[in-house]
């Protein structure tokens, strides 16, 4: 089994979600489409997106069984008034379900996070409507992983069952971070690592239960490689970095990695850090950064023994969704 768990959708039609800026599609022919936030283009897209037929002929041609389907950011609305991004993820979770009829398309619905009653809420009747877990935004505004909300709701899905997937978001800008996709290429691993720091350094891992199911995008960002410097800043700067109760190795089996990293010397480093047991295949489908042959690189890593390969391909995802 083949299960792809970093994959995203975008549904072809949505109501007018009623603010100037909102996001909105421009839909350029059958196949074609343009997100917008007001009248700035953010993402072209094409069918893949909204269309299971295209998609589930996209992961015949890879070899892919499963795709863990899940929003795609910008649709957040974290910076919105809670009531309007409850109303924004009730209509993307259900439009979420009718791309996903097809059980190889497993859906993760998206959460007002910047209220946590309301984000509980949300989780639940996606829940209870067919969703398997939960996509999240790396920070609201100024509140990463450790903010008492956010720790609330992780506690909540620990408490639920829900696996929760942590996407980068809402990145730093600036003229430096605007050429070149740095955004794409420096911020967001940037942002994943410091989320991570966040979730170990606030004690996040020390007060949710360690049945809570965790995943990070892009192999967790720049994390594995600077693991070192983060672990002697803990034994050596214990005044401002030694907070945890435990020095950071030791909650490397609390959470997981997708494989989005495209070089076997990088899923190499994962895999050695966060162990065979701690990476899943992803691919960030359908979007041009994305992995495309999906699973080449764990396929063709030399090495990775058939046993690690499985696990990496299909055996670890299947235990984080809880299968």
């Amino acid at each position: 089994m083949i299960i792809d768990v970093h994959t995203h959708h975008v549904p072809k039609g949505w109501p007018d979600l009623g603010w100037p800026g909102a996001p909105r599609l421009r839909v350029d022919s059958e196949r074609e489409a343009v997100i917008l936030l007001g009248d700035r283009e953010f993402r072209r897209i094409a069918d893949d997106c909204w269309n299971p037929s295209v998609r589930l002929e996209r992961m015949d041609a890879d070899g892919v069984d499963v795709q863990v389907v899940s929003p795609t950011p910008v649709f957040f609305c974290y910076e919105r008034p809670a009531a309007e991004a409850v109303r924004v993820a009730k209509i993307f979770n259900d439009l979420a379900l009718e791309i996903c009829a097809s059980e190889r398309l497993v859906p993760f619905c998206q959460v007002p996070l910047q209220d946590p009653d309301l984000a509980c809420a949300e989780l639940d009747r996606c829940m209870a409507a067919g969703h398997a877990g939960v996509e999240i935004g790396n920070h609201v505004g100024d509140r990463d992983l450790d903010d008492e909300g956010v720790v609330q709701f992780l506690q909540h899905c620990a408490a639920v069952g829900a696996p929760v997937f942590v996407h980068p978001w809402d990145m730093a800008g600036g003229p430096r971070l605007e050429r070149w996709m740095a955004q794409w290429l420096v911020g967001m691993p940037a942002e994943t690592h410091l989320s991570v720091l966040a979730l170990i350094l606030g004690g996040v891992l020390d007060r949710v239960p360690d049945t809570l199911r965790l995943c990070f995008a892009h192999g967790g960002g720049s994390f594995a490689f600077w693991l070192g410097r983060f672990e002697n800043a803990w034994h050596r700067r214990g005044d401002l970095v030694g907070v945890s109760e435990f020095p950071p190795s030791h909650y490397l089996d609390r959470f997981s990695v997708d494989s989005v990293v495209f070089d076997e010397r990088a899923l190499r480093l994962l895999v050695d850090t966060m162990g065979e047991d701690r990476v899943m295949l992803g691919s960030d489908f359908p979007y041009p950064l994305g992995e495309s042959p999906v699973g080449s690189l764990i396929r063709g890593a030399g090495f990775l023994s058939e046993d690690a390969r499985v696990k990496l391909l299909g055996g670890n995802a299947t235990r984080f969704l809880g299968r």
